[in-house]
């Protein structure tokens, strides 16, 4: 596939493409909510917008009890998997709403508002349209196109576990919130539970106690104070900066209120630390250990234990490699800006728990700030969006996958 017959490919695509109809599925999305644990709704909204539009084994994909996958594809027959994916579940919903309700999706001055509309409910919506683009156009495709609307995302990752446990694939775009820009990887997060354990006593007896809630407080000053920087290649430096996060994020000791009273001897605290990619858990707990030195320095009496709670690990693809390739190509043949640049993001996507077994991109429309009062996406951000994942799919399921279209390899 020469440059042209590229240009020529995409264009016959976008063509066929209906962004009227991606605004209007943005909207239809919005108004259905999802928080983390109620991913039921939206699932089955988007299952049935796939099958009307004539996907193959459109449907739902059991993961948790009530919390299905969307999942649907489109085959032209034989070669690459690809697979555009992203999360239906969101963050509870923003105190302060003004211009209009979370989940109203409506359409004002140019911007459908709505609670989770980056993180990421227009990103499926664009996929859905983009794919179906794919099939209407008539080009020659090679191939299969698939959709996956996870659940889980921002608990355990299990949606995505589950379909990719399940689907094998050679390519995958994430929509995750990267403002349109090509972003080839983001950080870990690795969970570690601190515990401070002291000695009880009734509070009349205070002196004869080791507060627990003291000894976390000590630790908590002392991991708020780390600034850890790991021995890491200059590239991921450069990318990513040098500083691995080290977060005491939450804190859990004492009693409930309102019940009896006494001075507690167990106090937990959550630390969050974001690794940059290539940063193990061990260096990460070897610098959690240090900062309960330095505590159990300025008070004698400290004692803690650390446990792993939970990993997931960071993700950076190949900037050389196809899928990143493509994803340029196609970014920047419906673009103004030239050759993309490419980018990292702080925050944790899927691609922690599937990205090392798939090829995978992120690219998605919204940005910073999100999960605020009034958030909304433009429609002029929204319709690039779907015009990417058009082109992007074009390129993927070429005919002949060609090296001078910046792309296969």
């Amino acid at each position: 596939m020469t440059l042209a017959n590229a240009d020529t490919r995409i264009g016959t695509v976008l063509e066929s493409l209906d962004l009227k109809r991606a605004v209007e599925l943005v909207q239809e999305v919005c108004k259905v909510p999802s928080v983390l644990g109620e991913e039921g709704q939206l699932a089955a909204l988007l299952a049935s917008v796939m099958s009307e539009l004539g996907f193959e084994a459109a449907g739902l994909e059991p993961v948790l009890p009530d919390r299905p996958n969307a999942v649907g594809s489109v085959d032209f027959g034989p070669g690459p998997c690809v697979v555009l994916t992203g999360h239906m579940d969101t963050k509870p919903v923003s105190r302060g709403w003004r211009i209009t309700e979370p989940f109203s999706g409506e359409l004002i001055d140019g911007a459908v508002y709505g609670h989770g509309v980056m993180d990421m409910k227009a990103a499926l919506a664009c996929q859905i349209v983009a794919i179906d683009a794919l099939a209407r156009s008539g080009v020659g495709s090679s191939g299969k196109l698939a959709l996956a609307a996870v659940s889980d995302h921002m608990g355990d990752q299990q949606g995505s576990i589950a379909y990719f446990d399940s689907h094998p694939a050679d390519l995958c775009v994430l929509g995750e919130l990267t403002d349109n820009r090509v972003c080839i990887g983001h950080r870990g997060r690795y969970y570690f539970d601190v515990t401070c354990v002291g000695r009880s006593a009734h509070t009349c007896h205070k002196h004869a106690a080791v507060n627990a809630n003291v000894l976390a407080a000590q630790a908590v000053l002392a991991l708020d104070r780390s600034q850890y920087e790991p021995d890491l290649p200059q590239k991921v430096v450069d990318l990513f900066g040098s500083e691995t996060f080290v977060v005491p994020g939450r804190v859990y000791g004492g009693l409930a209120p309102g019940g009896p009273s006494m001075i507690p001897d167990e106090c937990v605290i959550r630390v969050d630390c974001r690794p940059q990619p290539g940063v193990t858990p061990e260096e990460v707990r070897a610098e959690i250990e240090r900062c309960l030195e330095e505590a159990r320095q300025s008070l004698p009496s400290f004692e803690a234990s650390i446990e792993l709670a939970d990993l997931k690990e960071g993700y950076m693809a190949d900037p050389d490699s196809k899928v990143v390739s493509l994803m340029a190509a196609a970014v920047s043949s419906v673009s103004d800006g030239g050759e993309p640049e490419l980018v990292v993001e702080n925050w944790l996507g899927d691609t922690a728990s599937f990205g090392r077994r798939v090829p995978t991109v992120i690219f998605g429309p919204g940005g910073p700030p999100v999960y605020c009062p009034d958030e909304h996406l433009s429609v002029e951000d929204i319709e690039l969006a779907t015009k990417a994942y058009a082109a992007f799919a074009a390129l993927a399921l070429g005919d002949e996958p060609d090296e001078e279209v910046g792309a296969a390899s």
